[in-house]
């Protein structure tokens, strides 16, 4: 821990030097070295396990970070909360926190935050006994700092997986010589935290394998270190840890003094982050109660006075509120009777409403299996369709030929985009889909989409015209994926239903409140419109326009159904204006987060849009590239296709045969399928980098990947290609690979 302290502060430093001349700050603006040293003050009050301090600073740097946009330090922000909770057992809470630590540290490649977070992941896992798993995030760390050869972290590292194999009968005897490794390691280092766990549990397995001189020489090291530093916890469970090395050499007396002062401290932690709760509770109490006692006390005076002056009346109304109170005992009987055969028609109702409801629920979960199961295996028939077709283009094909295989390639495509879209609409449903905000170009971004969409458009004779207004930002904080998404399908919906015509798109700033900025998109083109009796439910599944329209055009109805379940999640809603054989506008407004640094050049216009270099096939050509694969004509479709682009192929057809191949042979990259006989492409994965780190391993695989991303990379993956691919982007995927390997030798 005190190393990444050392660490944020040389961060902070360079970041206060660095940008000194290019940029002014003003008095009241945060600092990255003010977030670091908030930082390194909340690590040092989880040690000494001062709660509610630690989460004060880490709420004020969490909250500075957010404000200067860094996102190093609001990463690193969640992955110190991360430790807090692992301290105080809140294993799910901490789990959340580093989820989306780690995501941030990928996105931005923060390799010594990143690592950071997987130590820490590991340490909670084994506190949820997931071992396996746990060593897993482990020796992801472990890789990162031998390359870097820092000896502290592999120290800390050691100390770690021997307490998870102190948990595995098999390992135990590993986990003595990892202790002994860590000893090495740590020995002279100035991460006292960690010098003393690693006493006391070296104490631990002294106690365990009955070396008692040697427990009890480790056990008061580290309650050394612990009194020294003022590191509450591990002054408590050494405390309590010499309380059995006594009980167990039979001083009884000496082990009950060490257990009380052990259940001392406990005390003393409870009342530090307990005393000023308690403090607010009493006086918020204290005063209520007085003024209750207050107000009880007039209420008696008036009712004694009130008491005295209806005195006389009292037996007059006693005979009339006996009389009174018979019937209504009477009435009451007749009501209960009522109510308890009410109830009984009420509890049979809730059981037959109990029953729905699970019955719901299951047919809910089969739903999900049903197309989980349903999409691998429509893709995988897919991919070989996709891929002969492309082949077929590519030999010359004369022109009535040409005709037919670009109509089995539309097929192809068109069924490709009718699974994508019930599965993104069961995401949607099933409330599994969230919002990633990252900075991103804006104008870049849509005429990606433009790009992508302009064959489709050039093949209805369509025109596309785009028009971006110039003051908004170059820069903006929002969620690219679902924009691209929604922009896809509304322009992609408008040249389906346009022959001959135009479509515009606009982008226009809304309104703006210092970084606050809302933006309004306008879709519209002269299409073929739709009635105004179908424009309510044309955002409904499976809906379209007409008959008419459905069997001229084709399509599921789909795509507008998704448009709007994404804008609500975005908290916006789509807008239609339209009429039958004039066309249609679709409208929507989204708000948007601009950077601080766009901020300080609000004036500079975004018109021209960066502009991406293509990589070149011929990184390809005379590379050799291992083909994992069990379908034979899958095999065939994606070797011709590496061979057109002069690669030499090899192919294996299970994993076994695939890690033999790369023992024997030297090959530039490997296309592993995940589904085979044998071992599966994952535990083939893991036994190649047993022996081999460097090489690139790509998932070619028809698998969905949306919930299990991080179980690829963990397992050894460089990238995932999902299979039926494009082809544009199964070779920039490749090429970006072989283009890094290279650059790395």
């Amino acid at each position: 821990m005190k190393n990444l302290k050392l660490l944020l502060l040389t961060f902070c430093c360079f970041i206060t030097f660095g940008f000194q001349d290019s940029q002014v700050k003003s008095e009241s603006e945060p600092t990255a070295e003010e977030i670091g040293q908030l930082l390194s003050e909340a690590e040092n009050s989880i040690d000494m396990m001062e709660f509610d301090k630690a989460r004060n600073e880490l709420t004020k740097s969490l909250e500075l970070a957010k404000r200067i946009n860094h996102e190093r330090y609001i990463a690193l922000s969640s992955s110190i909360l991360a430790r807090m909770y692992q301290v105080r057992h809140e294993f799910d809470k901490g789990i959340t926190e580093l989820q989306r630590a780690i995501q941030i540290q990928r996105d931005i490649n923060d390799q010594v935050g990143l690592n950071y977070s997987y130590i820490l992941y590991g340490k909670i896992l084994n506190s949820k006994n997931e071992y396996q798993r746990s060593l897993k995030y482990f020796d992801l760390a472990e890789q990162y700092y031998q390359k870097e050869k820092n000896k502290e972290q592999l120290g800390i590292i050691a100390l770690n997986k021997a307490i998870v194999y102190r948990n595995l009968p098999d390992k135990k005897d590993q986990a003595k010589s990892l202790l002994n490794n860590a000893e090495v390691y740590l020995k002279n280092s100035e991460n006292k935290y960690e010098l003393s766990r690693l006493y006391y549990y070296m104490a631990r397995a002294n106690l365990t394998q009955n070396e008692m001189e040697l427990a009890k020489e480790n056990a008061y090291k580290s309650l050394e270190i612990s009194e020294e530093k003022g590191f509450m916890g591990m002054k408590m469970y050494t405390y309590g840890l010499l309380s059995q090395i006594e009980e167990a050499q039979n001083d009884l007396a000496a082990a009950l003094e060490l257990l009380k002062k052990a259940n001392e401290i406990q005390e003393t932690i409870f009342s530090l982050n307990k005393e000023a709760l308690a403090s607010a509770t009493y006086e918020k109490f204290g005063m209520e109660s007085l003024k209750s006692t207050v107000d009880e006390l007039t209420l008696q005076n008036a009712e004694q006075e009130r008491t005295l002056k209806v005195n006389k009346l009292t037996t007059i109304l006693s005979v009339a509120l006996i009389t009174i109170l018979s019937l209504l005992t009477l009435s009451l009987y007749k009501n209960n009777n009522l109510r308890a055969r009410a109830n009984e028609l009420l509890q049979k109702k809730n059981s037959e409403l109990t029953l729905a409801k699970e019955n719901a629920e299951k047919a809910s979960m089969a739903k999900a299996q049903f197309l989980s199961t349903i999409t691998h295996e429509l893709r995988t028939p897919l991919y070989a369709v996709t891929g002969l077709t492309h082949l077929l283009l590519e030999e010359s094909p004369t022109e009535s030929q040409k005709e037919h295989l670009n109509s089995l390639k539309f097929s192809g495509e068109y069924l490709l985009s009718l699974i994508n879209n019930i599965l993104d609409l069961n995401k949607l449903e099933a409330n599994k889909v969230e919002i990633v905000k990252s900075s991103f170009n804006l104008h870049k971004r849509i005429s990606d989409v433009l790009v992508a969409l302009k064959n489709s458009a050039d093949e209805k004779n369509t025109k596309l015209h785009f028009e971006f207004d110039e003051s908004i930002p170059k820069k903006l904080i929002g969620d690219p994926l679902k924009i691209s998404q929604i922009l896809i399908n509304l322009i992609g919906n408008s040249i389906k239903f346009t022959e001959n015509g135009d479509i515009w798109i606009s982008v226009k700033k809304a309104s703006q409140e210092d970084k606050e900025l809302k933006l309004l998109f306008d879709i519209r083109d002269n299409g073929e419109g739709i009635s105004k009796e179908k424009q309510k439910a044309i955002f409904e599944n499976f809906t379209q326009g007409s008959t008419q329209i459905n069997r001229k055009f084709g399509g599921t109805g789909l795509g507008l159904s998704i448009v709007k379940n994404l804008l609500t999640l975005l908290n916006s809603e789509i807008n239609l204006e339209s009429d039958l054989g004039k066309g249609s506008r679709f409208s929507f407004e989204l708000d948007f987060e601009v950077p601080e640094a766009e901020l300080k050049s609000a004036a500079v216009a975004n018109a021209t849009p960066e502009t991406v270099e293509a990589i070149s096939n011929e990184v390809m050509a005379g590379k050799h590239i291992l083909v994992v694969e069990d379908n034979k004509i899958n095999q065939m479709i994606t070797k011709k296709i590496l061979e057109k682009n002069k690669v030499v192929c090899d192919v294996a057809d299970n994993g076994s045969v695939a890690v033999e191949k790369v023992e024997k042979k030297q090959f530039d990259l490997i296309l592993m399928d995940i589904h085979m006989p044998g071992i599966s492409g994952i535990e083939a994965t893991i036994q190649i980098r047993k022996f081999n780190q460097d090489i690139p391993i790509i998932a070619l695989t028809a698998v969905t990947l949306d919930d299990n991303l991080d179980e690829f990379y963990l397992n050894g993956f460089n990238d995932i290609i999902p299979k039926p691919y494009k082809t544009e982007e199964f070779f920039n995927k490749i090429n970006r690979h072989l283009i890094a390997s290279e650059t790395a030798v």
